[in-house]
């Protein structure tokens, strides 16, 4: 099975509680079982983690660049402005998928670049937790070389 990193920026631990008009009912435990399940159904081994720490997230993905492992990544409000988080995104050889719950383009204008996009292999976003879901299905494709 190919192992793939499902990570998660600030406040997504807060899923269900934050803003539920637009980010949805799903609590982050849900979401984290529905990746996991997702991920078994597609052959692949999904670790699901959280932070709200710049560094941590940074950590993570210099694990991910190191190991060679895809990430699928929502990088939350660091989408709009952490070139740290963006550098070491640049470092992955594996599929980085970008998500969002909602669409940023249809939200704030503060919201509508993202400094990701430009090292991700795809974006996918607008779809609530499904975006997650259609983003491991993505990884599977990308890995198996279909």
């Amino acid at each position: 099975m190919t192992r793939v990193l499902v990570m998660n920026g600030p406040n997504l631990g807060r899923l269900g509680i934050r803003e539920p008009d637009v980010y949805g009912s799903t609590s982050f435990d849900e979401l984290a079982k529905q990746c996991r399940e997702a991920g078994r159904d597609l052959g692949l081994a999904v670790e699901v983690r959280q932070t709200d720490d710049e560094s941590e997230l940074v950590r993570w993905l210099h694990e991910a660049a190191d190991s060679g492992v895809p990430v699928v990544l929502n990088p939350a409000a660091f989408t709009h402005y952490s070139y740290a988080v963006r550098d070491a995104c640049a470092q992955l050889t594996a599929p980085l998928i970008e998500v969002h719950l909602s669409n940023p383009a249809a939200r704030e204008a503060f919201r509508h670049t993202s400094v990701i996009a430009g090292v991700a292999t795809g974006t996918i976003a607008g779809f609530g937790t499904d975006s997650y879901l259609l983003a491991l299905r993505a990884v599977a494709t990308l890995v198996s070389g279909r």
